[in-house]
């Protein structure tokens, strides 16, 4: 009895209500950020900023102009819903009318409210109400939007690591997207199968480059590491070109190659379709040859079918699989571009080629407008 009474009493009432109120609030701004919940919160805190900014300009308008009412329209921009930033607004105007009433005609002064000062937050309340209605038709609040994609470019980045290979082994992979993106229509999804023993991988270069191709080649590279070791190593690409007919893009062809390498032998086998040639550098003799299988590109027909070229990576041997943003460009073929790359890959046959993936690309096509990958391996000797 005495415990219960001591909970009615009033400090303790007050308590429980100021928890219950923190508890609210806390839900609500949770739910907000989230993208989930009311923009009450927000909407509430600039309706309070808005006399705060209106009395500081009334009492010293030379550091506090006018315009600063600009403010919370930018803020609303990025935080409110379309029908709350309506309402914003017309606190903003009615704090100028104040404004304009308290400082007198601006001709007496510079520290009035002028057609400048009005055209200014009405063009800024403008661009407002555009970015509030893009978000609300896209669906992705601003303060999860940059959370999205930088979780989808993570998740590209994961998914074209390349898994550890056994000893005697090195492999590694560079990947630089057109005009400094970060989102890029090259990628790659490898695995081991066969209880580790072979290696899978594949190369693919999405129609399009940067942002364009970005979305696709995220859905592709999900699709396509759903599908590696899942399937015979002969029925990968026809699967994947019958995965990417279905999708019935606009824009959707890719090249693609498919390299099955035995890590215990050596002995590979290549599959591409419509895609540059691999290169091998033997060892013995110091020489690149291209190893160029045959394939019509992903997702032109269906029925398509996609020859195997076999071969032998011994100690010392480096495999080279590339997109064609590496060696072609508008002022020369893809040969050139092949005997470029060759000729700066040989100022690594001495040293090793860990490390040289990046570097190639660096020095074969560091300035142009086009994803460029390359997927180096090489068996130590």
């Amino acid at each position: 009895m005495a415990r219960r009474a001591g909970a009615e009493t009033y400090p303790a009432r007050w308590r429980k209500s100021a928890h219950r109120v923190y508890t609210s609030l806390r839900r609500s701004g949770v739910d907000y950020f989230r993208g989930d919940g009311s923009d009450w919160i927000a909407l509430a805190g600039l309706f309070l900023v808005i006399p705060v900014i209106t009395c500081l300009t009334l009492v010293d308008p030379v550091w506090c102009a006018p315009t600063m009412l600009v403010l919370p329209i930018v803020a609303g921009g990025l935080l409110l819903r379309p029908a709350s930033l309506l309402g914003l607004y017309a606190g903003v105007a009615v704090a100028l009318i104040v404004e304009s009433m308290r400082l007198g005609p601006y001709q007496d002064g510079p520290a009035g409210v002028t057609p400048g000062t009005v055209l200014t937050v009405a063009a800024c309340g403008f661009f407002g109400l555009i970015l509030a209605q893009f978000r609300a038709r896209v669906g992705v609040p601003w303060r999860r939007g940059g959370t999205m994609l930088f979780d989808l470019r993570e998740r590209i980045r994961v998914q074209s690591s390349l898994p550890r290979l056994p000893q005697g082994w090195h492999r590694e992979m560079a990947l630089r997207p057109a005009g400094g993106q970060s989102f890029s229509g090259d990628f790659v999804v490898a695995a081991r199968t066969h209880g580790g023993r072979t290696l899978e991988a594949v190369l693919t270069d999405v129609s399009g480059k940067g942002m364009d191709a970005g979305s696709r080649a995220l859905l592709l590279s999900g699709a396509f590491g759903g599908l590696l070791g899942s399937l015979p190593p002969h029925g990968f690409l026809p699967a994947a070109n019958g995965y990417l007919l279905r999708q019935d893009w606009d824009e959707g062809f890719a090249t693609s190659i498919h390299l099955v390498l035995d890590l215990e032998t050596g002995d590979y086998e290549l599959l591409s379709a419509g895609h540059p040639p691999a290169l091998q550098l033997h060892a013995g003799s110091g020489q690149w040859e291209e190893k160029a299988a045959e394939g019509p590109l992903l997702g032109v027909y269906d029925g398509a079918e996609f020859d195997a070229v076999k071969g032998h990576l011994a100690p010392g041997d480096v495999l080279m699989l590339f997109t064609d943003g590496l060696v072609e460009a508008s002022d020369r073929d893809i040969a050139e571009g092949i005997d470029r790359l060759t000729g700066e890959a040989d100022r690594y046959v001495s040293t090793g080629f860990e490390g040289a993936a990046w570097h190639l690309i660096e020095a074969c096509a560091k300035d142009v407008n086009d994803d460029r990958a390359l997927l180096l391996l090489s068996r130590k000797s």
